[in-house]
């Protein structure tokens, strides 16, 4: 079967709309290096990257009426391709952090911690979607084909980033009639990003003024430690097959069976496919956690001699694959198409960012004692944009990293996908038989989310329970 010629455009369309995605990081790159407010933004290279192109693109359909990626040099169906690229990057990004060598052993205090982290995570995502469900219910009465339902993509948008509001978003369009669904998940997630850097950097400026903490003034450059590129044990750099090609093989291997599973449960169930699919991140992770396991256990057992699995190229990779999810899922916004949702668009974003903001301020101040700040920051970035952006944020903050913020972001992700899985469930039920199974979805909710924070303040409250019938028994004994 011939493809073609090879000056076709229909050959080069991919790699130039990829080629494309990269260059707009690298000139929002030199953007953030040369302009100091972009600098002092802390707003990603690879969000700025994406809203170029989406400048770009916006002006071109002003201008042509045509839609700039669907042109001929990028294959036809640009914008397609960039929301294909949008969830993959997903599901690629997460097996690859959860591929990184087993976590640390802590002690309870620790682990407690940890515990607590991924409750306020989930947490997180239960008030966003709370208030997310009211504005939208609110405005599905006054808003033509806005689905009361919509609202839940805010803790999706903010919570979990690009690739999960555009999973939500596409459920919703293509199964519950949301026009323009998947284009409203990926603005929620642009303006989760601008949350997080824009609400960071004045919330930063305005403790260092206040003297509560030192923000790092320059960018500070880790060298890498040749151990983490060749640790003890692994297979070598440049054997018979290079040791980045194994790294990727084994991801794209996992995330293979991770379609063989969707696909298998799709087809054996075929009104929960879109479902399925929509979980391809937690499949992969499932997978990937299995394979790790066994590899553990062959190491263990002597039958497999080296490492195959190396952290440092794993962060590599997640990176690469979030990068490219962010500005792909950001450039792939048609703005014509939520121009009717815009007002509860700009209401969504403002309430996620300020519910957000005092939830975790809340919580970082009576639980995380010592080292609020620095899991504050972390936190906040995290449940606006994505872990990546909580690490940047941690960053002016904590510049080597030497509070615990930084291993609690990493390791509370067993927790938080644990605890949050319900709440996928909700999701997909909210929309299905309209206002009323929204307002069960609300409601359920509302109580997972007392649950969890009876369960997160336990010691508090508890301890204050204790503390009172310990005076109660004093006062009979004095008696």
């Amino acid at each position: 079967m011939s493809t073609g010629n090879f000056w076709d455009l229909n050959v080069w369309g991919l790699i130039i709309l990829v080629g494309t995605l990269l260059a707009s990081m690298l000139l929002a790159n030199l953007l953030k290096k040369s302009i100091g407010f972009l600098r002092k933004s802390l707003i990603p290279t690879s969000v700025l990257g994406g809203i170029i192109l989406l400048a770009i693109a916006s002006v071109y359909k002003l201008i042509t009426g045509e839609i700039f990626f669907n042109l001929a040099i990028f294959g036809g169906n640009g914008v397609e391709t960039l929301e294909i690229l949008t969830y993959h990057g997903l599901g690629i990004g997460f097996i690859a952090q959860t591929m990184k060598p087993a976590a640390r052993r802590f002690d309870k205090k620790r682990n407690g911690e940890i515990l607590d982290t991924g409750l306020t995570t989930v947490s997180g995502y239960l008030i966003q979607a709370i208030f997310g469900l009211a504005i939208t219910i609110g405005f599905s009465f006054l808003v033509a084909n806005l689905i009361p339902a919509a609202g839940t993509i805010l803790c999706f948008g903010y919570g979990q980033g690009t690739g999960q509001a555009l999973n939500y978003g596409n459920i919703y369009e293509q199964d519950f009639g949301f026009v323009g669904g998947r284009n409203f998940g990926l603005t929620v997630a642009a303006l989760g990003f601008l949350s997080a850097s824009i609400g960071g950097v004045i919330y930063l400026n305005y403790l260092q003024r206040k003297g509560k903490i030192k923000v790092s003034e320059e960018e500070i450059t880790k060298a890498i430690n040749m151990e983490e590129v060749q640790g003890k044990d692994e297979i070598p750099m440049n054997g018979s097959m290079d040791k980045l090609s194994v790294q990727v093989a084994i991801v794209l291997a996992v995330y293979a069976v991770s379609f063989g599973i969707m696909f298998g449960l799709g087809s054996a169930v075929p009104g929960l496919r879109s479902i399925m699919f929509g979980f391809n991140f937690l499949i992969g992770v499932l997978v990937a956690t299995l394979l790790k396991n066994i590899l553990r256990l062959l190491k263990r057992k002597n039958i497999v001699k080296k490492e195959y699995v190396n952290g440092f190229l794993m962060n590599r990779i997640s990176g690469f694959a979030f990068d490219m999810m962010i500005v792909a899922g950001i450039a792939a916004i048609q703005i014509d198409l939520i121009a009717q949702y815009w007002y509860t668009l700009l209401i969504l974003g403002v309430v996620g960012a300020i519910i957000t903001f005092i939830y975790i301020k809340i919580v970082c101040k009576h639980l995380f004692k010592g080292y609020e700040h620095e899991q504050f920051f972390m936190m906040y970035g995290m449940l606006t944009g994505t872990a990546s952006t909580g690490m940047i944020l941690l960053r002016e903050v904590d510049a080597e990293y030497t509070s615990p913020a930084a291993d609690n972001l990493v390791y509370q992700n067993l927790p938080a996908i644990v605890f949050g899985f319900p709440m996928m469930l909700v999701a997909t039920f909210a929309p299905k038989n309209g206002l009323t199974s929204t307002l069960i979805a609300l409601g359920i909710c509302v109580a997972y989310f007392i649950a969890l924070n009876i369960l997160l303040f336990r010691r508090q409250i508890f301890k204050k329970k204790q503390k009172v019938e310990a005076q109660s028994t004093e006062e009979v004994v004095s008696e």
